[in-house]
Parts: C-alpha cells; structure tokens; sequence
C-alpha cells in the first residue's frame, strides 16, 4: 500500500469510528467508489487498534475504575461502581459478540458489504437517529446506566453489524430512545465501543498474524497512529458540541450520504 492509501483509510477510519455515521460503511465504500485496492484486514485490524487507544485514553477514569473493578467482578462482586461498570460493559457486548459469530459462521458478514445494504442502512438508520434524539428525554444520566438498559443497548449494538448502520449511531440511538441525554448516550456508547473493539481484534487476530510480515507491520503501525490522532480530535469535538447541538446535522450529512449511495448502487 501507499503511504497515502494508508493514511486516506486511516483518517477515514478515526474520523468516522465514534460518530454517528458509520466507519465500517465509509471503508466499504472507499474501495467500490474509488477503484482503490482494498486495504485488507490487516490495515481494518490496525485502524481499529488506533481508535481504541483514542476511546481509552479520552475515557481513561472511567475505563480505568472499570479495569480496576474487573478482579471484584470476577469473584462473584458488582457492588462497587468500578466492577459494576465492568458487569454492565460485558453484558452489552454479549449480543454483538454472538451475532458477530452468528454473521461469520453463516457467511452473511461477506454477503452485507454491498452498496445497496449499505445504502438503505446509511438512510433508514438516519431517520431512526432522528426521530430517537427528536423524541428522547434526557431525565437520564451515564451514572443512571442500570443492566436493563445495558441489555436493551447492547441489542441495538447488534444491529451495527450490518454495514451502513454505525455502532456508535445505533447506540446513541438506543440511549436517547431510553431518556439518556445526548452527551451522556455518547459516553455510553463510546465505553460500549472498548470491549466491542477488543473483541473484533482478537476474533480476527489470528487470522491477521499468519499473513503479517515486516512490511505489513510497518503499514499498519502507520495506519494506527493516523487514526488514533484523527480520532481523538473528532472524538474530542463531538463531545464538545453535544452539549450546545443536537444530532442533526450527523442526521443530514448520513441522509445525503445514503441517497448518493443508493443512486450508485442502482444505476
């Protein structure tokens, strides 16, 4: 790969991974409308990598209560907020993990990456945002986060399995459907996104490690630092504005998005 194929997926990769708008979907897209190769799940792994490291350190004290909390958690104790934390991001996780298996045993994973699903997925999912941020309360709080609610927004975690959905969109949209408050559905959403990561690297890591060698190290270190540093900053600026704007305009650009997709999809 070039460098500036390298760095084109990897900003695309930070930028689009913690907003609503789908990162899987736009790296999908990238390869099909530009005629570019595909990166390969090398690079996928390795950009995925650098965002992780962009959520953890931006939500280091929580995550790090949650770390600190799993040896409580694990001798059979959720009484103090680290390790109850903990419980509550692995029970979120449990439903992507499995329909993540479900999609990869079947061969339906391969079957989604189409620009038609990807398309009707970036649209609908766009007004299904907006009506949950319209219609939402916001008499909820992160520190409100109970295990029903960790059920109920893992499931739509799920749901981002299909490319075009957005993890991080449907979550939010998940929370705001709850009461959440727009930063705090964020907050959520973004500590959701650490164990999800986790996951998704060590199910596909294996299979990354038989094909690496020094040149394909080299790429993704590179392609990892560029998509830490662009996520962090859009991490950073979403944060920020949520507390003064609605999700909107993520709303409109997704609906612009979805119907140039679907107009290549069809013609």
């Amino acid at each position: 790969m070039t460098l500036f194929h390298i760095f084109l997926v990897a900003i695309i990769q930070g930028l689009t991974e913690f907003l609503p708008i789908s990162s899987s979907g736009h790296l999908i897209l990238l390869p099909k409308l530009t005629g570019m190769a595909d990166q390969g799940l090398a690079i996928d792994v390795a950009v995925h990598v650098g965002t992780l490291m962009a959520v953890m350190i931006y939500f280091w004290s929580d995550l790090r209560d949650a770390i600190l909390g799993l040896p409580r958690l694990m001798s059979g104790r959720a009484d103090t907020a680290g390790s109850r934390l903990a419980l509550l991001l692995v029970v979120a996780s449990i439903p992507v993990i499995a329909f993540g298996i479900l999609l990869k045993v079947t061969g339906l994973s391969d079957m989604l990456r189409s620009l038609t699903v990807i398309g009707w997925s970036t649209l609908i999912f766009a007004f299904v945002l907006y009506w949950a941020d319209q219609t939402g309360t916001t008499k909820k709080q992160s520190t409100n986060w109970n295990m029903t609610d960790a059920m109920v927004i893992g499931v739509w975690q799920a749901v981002a399995l299909i490319p075009g959905t957005s993890r991080s969109g449907i979550t939010i949209t998940g929370a705001r459907f709850l009461g959440y408050a727009r930063e705090d559905a964020a907050r959520i959403s973004m500590l959701m996104s650490v164990p999800t990561i986790i996951a998704s690297g060590v199910f596909l890591g294996g299979e990354v490690a038989m094909q690496a060698d020094l040149g394909l190290l080299r790429d993704g270190a590179i392609a990892a630092v560029f998509a830490f540093a662009a996520a962090y900053l859009a991490l950073s600026v979403m944060m920020r504005l949520l507390r003064r704007i609605s999700f909107t305009p993520y709303v409109i650009y997704r609906v612009v998005l979805g119907f140039l997709i679907l107009a290549a999809a069809y013609s």
